[in-house]
């Protein structure tokens, strides 16, 4: 029997792939011993919408949460556990605004970062409400549209302000493509933003509380293969960069589960999407890297909920700012002044004490999972489930190829 027992909540919409991972996980952990003794016990429970009483005591000790940025019933629930009860959340529902990557670039450009020049354009066609339309006919001011995009500089991207999933970006060209795709847009709010031509690399990197995962990426091909492979695709030195400025920004609006798109030319660094709400982690888009994620979810989980961990509300923006503008720190300092402040937050070496010290054998729990038959059978299921019938046997072997390279991987680090 456990001294403690904690209660893992799953706040999701469509997906039943990595939560049916993550449940496994769990429950084949068993307990974990703290410091002082205490045996520590877990399970996982999917989360219900239903009404809720604001006195009402919550059951779960953190919540993960994949719904509430666009459903808002479950998000006050949120809300309201956090500031009453203290129940540990990823991600915050009160940045929520932020995740629609206009406040994000803004926070960003002002600390500093690489982000190309970005210009947010009025709708093409307003909002269908009557207070809109006599507001806009006193007060929107003509532009000119092919002014801004020519300071910009072509090419450029046009993207809504709160996209996600790759909806609705255009890559511009020259005028006719700026127009076809503004009159496109509709009721869209969308940025103009620079495009870093001839880029060296677009790296993906996927953060889950104190650890990030960095991908290359390739935008141009089908999801299955967008994530390629690769070990060592960044030097030392720009790995390091992309890595920190995914902590900054999960650390300065309080996300513990996001994902950073960052474009490498030479030696900038340029993070372009760094606000996700609902992070890729699906089987099939991220295979070979899947076991890393369910993994490093679980860790995290399991150390924010043994360890007491609260949520911190507050957005302590000052610390960042106080950095940023002073004028005799080099870019490089301001960077290494801000990871300091994000590995604080994170947690960073306690968070990694914890798990060599109580989570020995997890890494061993996750290859053999992974390796048997009832992985197998997710996977069987998540490829009917996402493909075409006459697709099925293709696929089921192309992801067992690459899961099969994890493991004979994985295999291998741990028998150094």
């Amino acid at each position: 029997m456990s001294d403690a027992k904690h209660l893992i909540g799953l706040l999701l919409g469509t997906e039943e792939d990595w939560p049916a991972a993550f449940e496994a996980i769990v429950r084949r952990l068993g307990p974990v011993t703290d410091a002082a003794g205490v045996r520590h016990g877990y399970d996982v429970e999917r989360v219900t919408i239903e009404p809720f009483d604001l006195r009402a005591r919550p059951r779960h000790d953190l919540v993960i949460d994949r719904l509430a940025y666009w459903y808002y019933h479950p998000r006050e629930w949120l809300k309201k556990i956090a500031l009453m009860d203290d129940v540990y959340l990823l991600n915050s529902p009160f940045t929520f605004q932020s995740m629609e990557k206009h406040a994000a670039y803004c926070a960003m450009i002002r600390l500093g970062l690489k982000v190309p020049e970005t210009v947010l354009v009025p709708y093409k066609n307003p909002p269908d409400s009557t207070r809109y339309a006599y507001t806009a006919s006193r007060y929107n001011r003509q532009f000119d549209l092919d002014a801004v995009a020519e300071r910009i500089g072509y090419p450029l991207f046009m993207k809504p302000y709160d996209g996600g999933a790759w909806r609705g970006v255009s890559q511009i060209r020259d005028r006719d493509e700026l127009h076809a795709a503004y009159d496109a847009s509709g009721e869209m709010l969308m940025h103009l933003q620079q495009a870093i031509d001839g880029y060296d690399v677009f790296a993906r990197s996927l953060s889950i509380g104190a650890e990030t995962m960095v991908m290359k990426f390739r935008p141009s091909e089908p999801m299955h293969a967008r994530y390629e492979v690769s070990h060592d695709f960044l030097t030392p030195e720009a790995g390091d960069e992309v890595v920190t400025i995914g902590r900054l920004v999960n650390a300065f609006f309080r996300w513990e589960f996001n994902s950073c798109e960052t474009l490498v030319k030479g030696a900038g660094v340029h993070p372009i999407d760094y606000a996700n709400a609902c992070p890729d982690v699906a089987l099939t888009s991220l295979h070979y890297y899947f076991p890393w994620a369910m993994k490093a979810l679980v860790k995290w989980s399991v150390f924010a909920v043994t360890t007491g961990r609260r949520p911190r509300i507050d957005l302590d923006t000052r610390r960042y700012f106080e950095i940023a503008d002073r004028d005799d720190l080099p870019y490089a300092e301001k960077l290494a002044a801000y990871r300091r402040l994000a590995d604080d937050y994170f947690d960073v070496e306690r968070y990694h004490d914890f798990c060599d010290s109580r989570l020995p054998r997890l890494d061993e729990v996750v290859l053999e999972w992974v390796a048997g038959p009832d992985f197998d059978r997710l996977l069987v299921e998540t490829v009917a489930a996402t493909y075409p019938a006459h697709e099925h046997e293709q696929f089921r072997e192309h992801f067992r190829g690459l899961i099969g390279m994890w493991v004979a991987d994985e295999s291998a680090r741990l028998a150094r």
